[in-house]
C-alpha cells in the first residue's frame, strides 16, 4: 500500500521531469527550425522538399522567421548533385521552381546536370537573363559547358532557369559541300526566276487580257521575292566574315526581309488558291492585287523592323563538334537573338507551312475528284492531275518543308539544298506550262488549270 509520502515523492519527480522536457524543448526548438536548413539535410522525399522549399516564401514575407538562407541554398544544390549521382529520370519541378524563383544566392558551388548528346546537334549551357531587353533571353554567362562522348556537363554558379539550347553542327567538308549545291542550285533558280519576269512581261505586252489577271501577278510576285532571297544569300555567303558590325547588321536584316517575303507570298498563293479552286462563288474583292501586295511586303517589313529595333542582327556561325566555325554569315546573333530567331522565323514558316498544306491538300481533293467525275470514272492513274498538284507545290513552297526532316540525318540536309535552291525552276515550269498550253492541253486541261485561266478576281 502506497503512503502519502510516496505518493508526494513520486508526484514531485513527475513535475521535475516535465520541467526538464520543456526546458530541452525550448533549447531544441532553435536548432530544429526547418528554415534554418539543418533538419532535412539528406532527405529528398516529397516531404522534406516541400517544407524547404516552403521556407524561401515564409523568409521573405516575415522577418521574424528564423532563416539560414546559405544553409537551405546548400540544400538544393546537394538535392542537385543527389539527382545526378543517382541517374533520377523524373524530378518533381515543383520544388525546383520554388528555388528558381526564390533564391538569390553568391554561392560558388557548381550546380551541373548532364544529357546524351545527339549525332547532329550540339549542346550550349545557358540560363534565362531576365535583365536582357524587355521579355529576357538566353545567355551563357557564368555557365561552361562540358562535352563529352556520352553526356553533356553544364556548370554554372549561379540558380536561374537552365536550358540546353540545340544547334546543328556541320564539320566543314559537309558545309562546303552543301554551300556549293545551294550555290548551283540558287544560281539556276535566279536565271529562270529571270525569264518568269521576262515571259510575264512579254505576255502582257502581247495579250492585254493578260493585264487584268491576277494569278499571274501572284507567280511573278513570289518569283521577285524568290530571287532576291537568292541574291541575298549569294552576298551573305559569299562574302565571309563582316568585321563592320553595323553592316552586317543590315545583310542579316535584308536576308531576313526577303526571307519572310518568300514565306508571305507562299501562303498568298496558297490563299489565292482556296479562292480559285476551293471557295469560287462570292470572292471578288476591290483592287485584290493591291491588298496582296501590302500583306506581301508590307508584313516581313514591319517584323524586321520590330526585330531589328531589338538589335537582333549580327554575327551567326555553324560549328563543328570541336566548336570551331565552319561557316560565318550575317544573321541573327548568336545566343542572344534565339527567341526572336524562332518566332520570326520558325514560328512564321510553321504557319505558313501549315496552311499551304491544307489548302493544298483540299484542292488535291478538288483536282482528282472532278478529273474523275469528268472523265465518267475512268480507270487509271490521273497523271495530268499529279503534274497539276506537282506544279502547285512549287507555288506553295513544299520543298521549304524538307526543312522539318533535316534534324534526322546529313542525308537529309542534302535533299533539301537540292530540290529547295532549285524551286525557281520549278515555278517557271509550272508558269510556261499554265501559260503556254497545247491545244489538246486546252480541250483536256485540269480543273485547276481552267479555273485559273478563266476565272479573275
Amino acid at each position: 500500500m502506497v503512503t502519502p509520502g510516496a505518493l508526494r515523492v513520486l508526484f514531485l519527480l513527475l513535475l521535475l521531469l516535465w520541467a526538464s522536457g520543456m526546458e530541452n524543448s525550448e533549447i531544441l526548438e532553435q536548432p530544429r527550425n526547418v528554415c534554418l536548413g539543418l533538419i532535412n539535410e539528406g532527405n529528398y522525399e516529397s516531404f522534406y522538399l516541400e517544407n524547404t522549399a516552403g521556407c524561401f516564401t515564409k523568409c521573405r514575407q516575415s522577418g521574424n522567421e528564423p532563416c539560414d538562407l546559405k544553409n537551405l541554398q546548400r540544400y538544393w544544390l546537394k538535392y542537385e548533385f543527389h539527382l545526378v549521382e543517382n541517374q533520377m529520370g523524373i524530378v518533381n519541378t515543383s520544388f525546383l521552381k520554388a528555388v528558381v524563383q526564390s533564391v538569390s544566392t553568391n554561392i560558388s558551388e557548381d550546380l551541373f546536370f548532364s544529357l546524351t548528346p545527339s549525332q547532329n546537334m550540339t549542346f550550349s549551357c545557358v540560363f534565362w537573363d531576365v535583365t536582357k531587353g524587355s521579355t529576357g533571353d538566353w545567355s551563357s554567362t557564368g555557365c561552361s559547358t562540358e562535352l563529352s562522348a556520352k553526356r553533356t556537363v553544364c556548370r554554372c554558379d549561379h540558380l536561374t532557369f537552365f536550358a540546353l539550347l540545340l544547334r546543328p553542327i556541320l564539320d566543314r567538308a559537309t558545309v562546303q559541300a552543301l554551300v556549293r549545291i545551294s550555290q548551283a542550285g540558287c544560281g539556276a533558280s535566279m536565271i529562270f526566276l529571270a525569264f518568269t519576269v521576262v515571259l510575264y512581261a512579254a505576255l502582257r505586252f502581247y495579250r492585254q487580257r493578260f493585264k487584268s489577271e491576277d494569278a499571274p501577278k501572284v507567280h511573278v510576285a513570289l518569283s521577285i521575292s524568290l530571287f532576291l532571297l537568292n541574291l541575298a544569300f549569294f552576298i551573305n555567303v559569299g562574302h565571309g566574315r563582316e568585321r563592320s558590325d553595323a553592316t552586317c547588321w543590315a545583310r542579316g536584316a535584308i536576308f531576313h526581309y526577303f526571307l519572310l517575303c518568300t514565306f508571305t507570298w507562299m501562303g498568298l498563293e496558297a490563299f489565292h488558291l482556296y479562292l480559285l479552286v476551293i471557295k469560287v462563288f462570292n470572292t471578288y474583292f476591290g483592287h485584290y492585287f493591291l491588298k496582296l501586295s501590302l500583306v506581301g511586303w508590307g508584313l516581313p517589313a514591319l517584323i524586321v523592323i520590330g526585330t531589328g529595333s531589338a538589335n537582333s542582327y549580327g554575327h551567326y556561325a555553324i560549328r563543328d563538334k570541336k566548336n570551331m566555325a565552319t561557316l560565318e554569315l550575317c544573321w541573327f546573333r548568336e545566343k542572344t537573338a534565339v527567341s526572336a530567331l524562332y518566332v520570326t522565323v520558325h514560328g512564321y514558316f510553321l504557319i505558313t507551312c501549315l496552311f499551304s498544306a491544307v489548302v493544298l491538300g483540299l484542292v488535291a481533293w478538288k483536282i482528282f475528284t472532278l478529273s474523275t467525275a469528268t472523265a465518267g470514272k475512268e480507270q487509271g492513274p490521273n497523271w495530268k492531275g499529279v503534274l497539276t498538284v506537282l506544279g502547285l507545290s512549287s507555288l506553295v513552297g513544299v520543298t521549304w518543308w524538307l526543312a522539318i526532316l533535316t534534324p534526322l540525318g546529313r542525308s537529309t540536309i542534302y535533299v533539301f539544298a537540292l530540290f529547295n535552291s532549285l524551286q525557281g525552276v520549278f515555278i517557271f515550269c509550272w508558269f510556261a506550262v499554265l501559260y503556254f498550253p497545247s491545244r489538246t492541253a486546252v480541250s483536256s486541261s485540269s480543273g485547276t488549270a481552267r479555273i485559273d485561266q478563266t476565272f479573275r478576281l
